[in-house]
């Protein structure tokens, strides 16, 4: 139901976002104008009840103006993006994930919002996605949700293997494999080959790094000595304890919950609701097993929550909208309590820091509250998408989950991240 697999902006693309900068206001309208705002939200995420009100609420705010919401499709959303905010008929207040979001502050295809920062959030903004949305020393995109990952099992999988939740990620492991030993034919962690963002707890678990910015230049570091034990952990998964294709991606990861081949996966927090979506859903789920649905947060190389990938996105509002106050009110709605708390609701992890109660006490709730805590972010070059779109991170991994060599496969990598980066 929901996917966070992105991909790149090219150099031409960058080219000729980067006129979306120079007037991008000159077009601007006063506040007295009455327009319709265009809203890109990208996928089924934003709840229905945000949708609505973030309607109504900005009716009410601007009257004789209104919101339309255009539903996007993460699949080709970048291209998309490229093409629309660059032209005369950009829309006027997007969503981007996290991971695509330098691509764009950096070729100027958002309004700066450096001076409503403040207005909002501020510092109740989730540091990482301000981070994420801000380039150059200026605040463009602030975030929109947040979700980190993680592990849903079998309550009677586990127990009946005589196994308990694990407090350390070789325990992790170690059940993963017991539980596929004792289910032949089942994953005890279900891992397809693609699905690179479950890797990286592993490498950052184990002190490696992605890539770090030395001497003014970005270097790739999966061949370090760090991030090669980390990897073999993963090929150990891989090849021990799941069922998954090797060369599978990670969508429609309840597929497997329902049906009973997998006992165990790692995945964005609002899984659970397409585990538990009804039978008869566009994409169904298995709400019967509801009471069999357990959840914790994956552990860390010595206990606690460990590092995981932060999935989510950040928005921003065009630097091409002709209407930029209607814009900034609807930006301000959406980062508002009200709306905010409805992601809560929800069980994606609201934008602002003070609104994390809304999530529950439930223990998928903890569990969120304990991976959001530990959570990090790709690294922060507006070229990282690039290297999403390259396929260099899937292929390294299908090739891992089929048994080759890790080391070199991850130097091999390491050379075509840097000439990605660095190009």
């Amino acid at each position: 139901m929901r996917k966070l697999a992105f991909v790149a902006i090219g150099a031409a693309a960058a080219l000729a976002l980067a006129g979306c900068a120079s007037g991008g206001n000159a077009a601007s309208t006063s506040g007295a104008d009455k327009a319709n705002i265009r809203v890109w939200f990208v996928g089924t995420d934003t709840p229905k009840d945000a949708r609505e009100y973030l309607e109504k609420t900005f009716a009410k705010e601007n009257p004789g103006s209104k919101i339309v919401i255009e539903e996007q499709s993460w699949t080709g959303l970048v291209d998309k993006l490229t093409t629309s905010l660059s032209g005369s008929d950009s829309p006027d207040v997007v969503e981007v994930g996290n991971t695509q979001a330098a691509a764009f502050t950096s070729a100027g295809a958002f309004m700066d919002l450096t001076s409503h920062k403040k207005e909002l959030g501020g510092d109740d903004l989730l540091p990482g996605f301000v981070e994420a949305g801000s380039y150059d020393g200026k605040f463009y995109a602030p975030p929109l949700y947040s979700g980190a990952r993680l592990v849903f099992y079998k309550k009677d999988a586990l127990a009946a293997a005589g196994l308990s939740v694990p407090k350390t990620l070789d325990e992790y492991v170690s059940n993963g494999e017991a539980l596929a030993t004792a289910n032949p034919g089942k994953s005890g962690i279900w891992w397809p080959g693609q699905d690179w963002y479950n890797a990286l707890p592993f490498i950052w678990e184990n002190g490696g790094e992605i890539a770090v910015q030395k001497g003014g230049k970005w270097v790739s570091e999966l061949g370090s000595a760090d991030s090669v034990k980390g990897l073999k952990e993963v090929q150990e998964v891989m090849t021990k304890a799941s069922a998954a294709p090797k060369d599978g991606q990670e969508t429609n990861p309840q597929v497997g919950f329902c049906d009973g081949t997998t006992l165990q996966l790692s995945a964005p927090s609002w899984v659970k609701w397409s585990i538990l979506a009804a039978a008869d859903a566009d994409t169904p789920g298995c709400p019967d097993q509801e009471a069999n649905l357990g959840v914790y947060a994956l552990p860390g190389k010595s206990g606690g929550a460990a590092k995981v990938f932060a999935g989510g996105s950040n928005i921003g509002i065009s630097a091409k909208t002709k209407h930029p106050e209607l814009s900034l009110s609807a930006l301000k709605i959406i980062e508002s309590k009200g709306f905010q708390t409805i992601y809560g609701k929800n069980g994606l992890v609201p934008s602002l820091k003070s609104l994390a109660p809304t999530l529950g006490t439930d223990d998928v709730a903890k569990a969120i509250a304990a991976a959001a805590a530990n959570a990090k972010l790709t690294p922060a070059s507006p070229k990282w998408a690039d290297v999403e779109a390259s396929g260099v991170l899937t292929d390294l991994f299908v090739k891992i989950a089929q048994g080759g060599d890790v080391e070199s496969l991850a130097k091999d990598a390491d050379k075509k991240i840097d000439d990605t980066l660095n190009g």
